[in-house]
């Protein structure tokens, strides 16, 4: 896999945490509720170690 497609994926998992964001404003989620806040922390921590791994360059 290219550097190019990592950072189109990576920006596609990226957009995807706006939508957990919003699901965690919904107030009938009950007990998906822990499931959602596991979610935005992995994907959080996928896309932090992604950051150290492939810093940005201002070169695409």
């Amino acid at each position: 896999m290219d550097l190019q497609t990592i950072k189109e994926r990576i920006a596609a998992v990226q957009s995807k945490r706006d939508y957990l964001l919003s699901l965690l404003e919904q107030p009938n989620l009950g007990t998906l509720r822990v499931d959602v806040n596991q979610a935005l922390e992995e994907l959080d921590d996928l896309i932090d170690e992604y950051r150290r791994t492939i810093p940005e360059t201002g070169h695409n």
